[in-house]
């Protein structure tokens, strides 16, 4: 329970909205909304993740852990932003400008175009936006900013919906995208009320390993664009660097000839990305065996246990079993199945896994293999990285060679598979 106290009336901070209508109208009556004009910031994976790139009047939320790189990363787009599309207003409530000014430095922005504004006031950000008409606003962070109209403190439950509400109306009512940086609890959700993530329009989370120079970009809401994409960056000492080739970045230090490691092609929305999964069984010396997973569902890899010993003989439960996925990216659709199977049998077998092989599927209870969405996208990858084998189900097989086309170009093997038993057999 938190007390609210209105300091000069109960009108919201920015008042009744200009861009809200209260007269009903039947649908087919509206006009035609226009196009929704989009400003590209040229960092490609960005641009990917927000639905090819920033909307007019949007409002967009990013979290992450603390020195992830949230706010390097905002400073580089506003970078973009003012030196192809005008002025940029960045607006921190936890930095000088002298401190702002040494970061920029060190990534090397140089923009002339990029204000920066160390405040927490909103009245004072909204009147220097209104002077300055930036093509883009930064607010670092929203924990940090309040309205006089409350009493209360910033950071409270009150303030920090009042002022992303009068945000979202400042943004409508001027075209002007704005993008709020928001604090995580404990737990990694962004800390504040639940509200906050359904008044913006787009919610990002900034993801990552500190001890791992690579950096995810996952979007969880975005009602311009797909919910599925990804982007990936790469933290060095001059900032972020883009990723374009994914597979390539999480293959780089793949070993060779070592049980338990496979490649298998997962879908992050659109794009196709080849990761190396990990794992290690250990006869266990403790009265209950332990299981540890790093990167995948942990219930998911129980159940793939129970399913190995059951169905494929492999008599795993008096064993340590640890599961990673390389590079601490997460997988959670179903084709990664296979590929956690596969890896615990070839480390309990002690038989490595040809390195030239990738592999795909979900596997059902009876030891099945399922197939799963995209799976050209995934052979195509799989191909330009040079595997020269692919396992994949037999029923995603069999649309693809009937399909033609696109099956004369496929450089590998496609081995179809109907069990889990077959699919040990053929890696032996």
């Amino acid at each position: 329970m938190a007390e609210e106290r209105l300091a000069r009336d109960t009108a919201p901070p920015g008042g009744r909205s200009a861009w809200l209508s209260t007269k009903p109208r039947r649908i087919s009556e509206i006009e035609d909304a226009p196009d929704e004009a989009r400003q590209l910031t040229h960092i490609g994976e960005f641009d990917r993740v927000m639905g090819g790139g920033v909307v007019a009047g949007s409002v967009t939320l990013i979290g992450g852990d603390p020195g992830i790189g949230k706010s390097t990363l905002l400073l580089a787009v506003l970078q973009r932003i003012a030196e192809k599309a005008g002025p940029a207003l960045y607006v921190s409530g936890e930095e000088s400008q002298a401190q702002i000014r040494m970061r920029a430095e060190r990534m090397g922005v140089t923009a002339g175009e990029l204000y920066v504004q160390s405040e927490t006031a909103f009245e004072e950000i909204v009147d220097a936006a209104r002077r300055l008409k930036p093509k883009a606003i930064v607010i670092d962070s929203i924990q940090t900013m309040y309205t006089s109209q409350l009493a209360s403190a910033p950071g409270s439950v009150g303030q920090i919906r009042e002022t992303a509400a009068a945000l979202m109306g400042f943004a409508k009512q001027t075209a002007t995208p704005v993008l709020l940086v928001g604090h995580v609890t404990k737990d990694g959700a962004i800390a504040g009320p639940r509200v906050l993530e359904h008044i913006v329009d787009t919610v990002l989370y900034f993801e990552g390993d500190k001890g791992h120079p690579y950096r995810i970009l996952r979007a969880v809401k975005n009602r311009f664009g797909s919910t599925n994409e990804i982007g990936v960056f790469e933290m060095r000492e001059d900032g972020l660097a883009e990723v374009t080739n994914p597979s390539a970045f999480f293959l780089a230090e793949r070993p060779a000839e070592a049980a338990g490691s496979v490649v298998m092609a997962s879908l992050e929305g659109s794009r196709p990305i080849l990761v190396e999964l990990q794992a290690l069984v250990t006869p266990s010396h403790v009265g209950m065996a332990r299981r540890m997973v790093v990167g995948v569902d942990a219930n998911r890899v129980s159940l793939l246990l129970a399913v190995l010993e059951k169905r494929a003989g492999l008599f795993v439960s008096g064993h340590d079993i640890f599961v990673n996925v390389v590079g601490g990216i997460e997988l959670e659709e179903p084709a990664i199945d296979l590929g956690i199977a596969a890896a615990i049998a070839s480390s309990f077998r002690d038989k490595p896994v040809d390195p030239g092989t990738v592999l795909f599927g979900e596997v059902g209870l009876a030891g099945e293999i399922r197939a799963i969405q995209r799976p050209e996208v995934r052979v195509a990858e799989a191909a330009k990285m040079g595997f020269q084998r692919c396992l994949l189900p037999e029923s995603n097989a069999k649309r693809m060679v009937s399909g033609g086309g696109a099956a004369a170009s496929w450089t590998l093997e496609l081995v179809p598979v109907r069990h889990l038993r077959e699919v040990i057999e053929r890696l032996a």
